[in-house]
């Protein structure tokens, strides 16, 4: 067999993944390109060259006044390599390669598993925003010490049990909203690419075998330990690794493990056996981004010794190996503490959709800037659940105000609410620019939906010249901006229908049995008893049920309980 990987070529051509329809209809506009593209020149230094510039949302001719600034925004991002922040700039103009470590199948995804993606996505989306064309690789490890021993557990072949939870991890991610990447390569399926790497490896003189294993050997790489800033001698065996005293160096790691009783097997030029952990991904994404590209992102517990050894083999197997930007996302805490499976510390994503909107838990994921720890608690899920529903419910009736008048509209807005929608996408830009602070986005937020409020429920607002022209305006930039971040939603009528499904589940009442207690409260107000009007209230909130008084009656909406509101407050 002839070699696969060769120095900065990916392995397979050009080719176009169209994007289903099911994920156009929340996902970024349809007249971006979807494709996995080879980089044409991955040779040498980066190219420098300018992406398009960004193209306002409202302009002068349209608007009657000054329109957003037509500017390209310049990103920056963290980059753990260099330990701060940079300018993005792409190796080749207007293409972004990017690779993110996928999930290893053997369970279903914690949401620790979703963040990673969720901040990953919005990296993506906005890459697709400032109208980058990207590559985006996204692996699933379907071969492994854990899901050999989960299958064995179960009766169940290793390879069947790891593309079921495959398939169950692409219906989280369709939950959060998640665009699906460019490609999505299994281990299983990359066998030939694996072996070819590992030979590449050890002609080059930096692995050794031992009794049909080979190992990584450390010594042979004098930076390793630059991303992590780890010194050799203070290497440890770290999860996945096990201790053996036949390496030459204790942090030594396997690129290819011997084949043991009962666990699948591939042959190779050592005899039969299957891969290690970290050749993985290595000899994945020079297969599909070339040994050459631009992002490499994962969760921050994956810069050693995953990201680390990645690094080590990467250049072993080519010196002119080189990735731009080494991006890693902070980690899901309990109490302070990381969570993830082998701590038995994790909520499952469908544990926690089961009873939030997944749009409620991605707000709670983005509410935080993405290389900050997160603290996981019912109180922060309240408030992103009342947050979203806020949200929601001032655009649907902004969209009913809208659809309910047949005047003819104008292609103009008055000064003051161009001001605000130009400020908002403004900051918008400019926080999005900044390493993705997309906290300050969703406090930015709050003035354009405010003037929504005004112009739908004041009297001031009511009267307001060209009302309706206003509303459609500061409905669309708040869509395109929740259409960036992936919190936008197929309509808004459903989503907050759901959203008191939710809460209904929360509260462990029906509605019928709500509808009855604010019969009931009427007729005690009717009666003027005020004091088991203000009790079926105050029970209601208690387990989040807020009721709205109104002239035309009492409704209800999903609230933040009374007891953790206190709570709420002081976060």
């Amino acid at each position: 067999m002839g070699t696969l990987l060769k120095c900065y070529k990916p392995l397979f051509p050009l080719r176009f993944i169209p994007i289903p329809n099911s994920v156009r209809t929340s996902g970024l506009p349809t007249h971006h390109s979807h494709a996995i593209f080879s980089n044409s020149k991955v040779c040498g230094g980066r190219c420098f060259s300018s992406v398009k510039q960004s193209q306002p949302l409202i302009d002068e001719k349209n608007s009657g006044g000054e329109g957003v600034e037509n500017r390209r925004a310049e990103l920056w991002l963290y980059n753990t390599m260099s330990r701060q922040k940079e300018v993005f700039k792409p190796k080749v103009d207007g293409r972004v390669g990017m690779y993110v470590c996928g999930v290893t199948a053997y369970d279903l995804s914690h949401i620790g598993h979703a963040r990673v993606y969720v901040s990953f996505d919005v990296l993506y989306r906005y890459l697709r925003h400032l109208e980058y064309e990207v590559n985006y690789v996204r692996n699933f490890t379907d071969v492994d010490d854990k899901i050999i021993a989960r299958a064995n557990e179960m009766g169940e072949d290793p390879i069947n049990l790891s593309r079921r939870y495959c398939q169950e991890f692409h219906v989280d991610m369709t939950y959060l909203h998640c665009l699906p990447p460019s490609v999505e390569p299994c281990v299983s399926d990359h066998m030939p690419q694996i072996i070819d790497m590992i030979k590449q490896i050890i002609d080059n003189d930096c692995a050794y075998r031992v009794e049909g294993d080979v190992y990584f050997s450390v010594d042979k790489f004098p930076e390793y330990g630059r991303l992590s800033g780890r010194k050799v001698e203070d290497n440890r065996a770290g999860e996945r690794v096990a201790v053996d005293s036949r390496k030459k160096n204790p942090a030594d790691f396997a690129l290819w493990k011997a084949a043991k009783k009962g666990e699948p097997f591939w042959d190779s030029p050592w005899g039969p056996g299957r891969p290690g952990w970290h050749i993985e991904c290595s000899a994945m994404s020079a297969a599909y981004l070339g040994y050459s590209f631009d992002i490499h992102g994962g969760g921050m517990d994956l810069v050693f010794p995953h990201h680390e050894n990645e690094i080590a083999q990467s250049c072993a197997a080519c010196k002119q190996s080189n990735i731009s930007y080494w991006i890693h996302n902070g980690f899901v805490t309990i109490d302070s503490e990381k969570m993830s499976k082998s701590l038995g510390n994790f909520f499952t994503i469908r544990q926690v959709i089961d009873i939030y909107h997944p749009l409620a838990l991605r707000l709670f994921l983005i509410g935080t800037h993405y290389r900050s720890p997160i603290n996981y608690s019912d109180v922060q899920l309240e408030s992103a659940s009342d947050r979203v529903f806020y949200i929601y419910q001032t655009l649907h009736d902004c969209q009913n105000a809208m659809d309910q008048d047949d005047m003819t509209k104008k292609d103009s807005v008055p000064p003051h609410i161009l001001d605000c929608i130009n400020k908002f996408y403004n900051d918008f830009l400019t926080s999005m620019s900044d390493d993705l602070h997309t906290p300050v986005v969703l406090a930015a937020l709050s003035d354009p939906l405010k003037t929504i409020n005004d112009l739908l429920h004041t009297r001031k607002g009511k009267k307001q010249e060209l009302r309706l022209e206003s509303l459609a305006a500061l409905e669309k930039v708040i869509r395109d901006v929740l259409t960036i971040l992936g919190l936008m939603p197929a309509s808004y009528s459903e989503a907050l229908l759901q959203l008191r499904e939710k809460a209904l589940k929360r509260s462990k009442l029906t509605e019928d049995h709500i509808l009855q207690k604010i019969e009931e409260r009427t007729m005690a107000r009717k009666n003027k008893e005020y004091e088991k009007s203000d009790a079926i209230r105050k029970d209601l909130a208690a387990v989040g049920i807020a009721l709205m008084d109104s002239p035309d009656g009492t409704t209800w909406r999903p609230a933040i309980p009374l007891a953790l509101q206190e709570q709420v407050a002081a976060t």
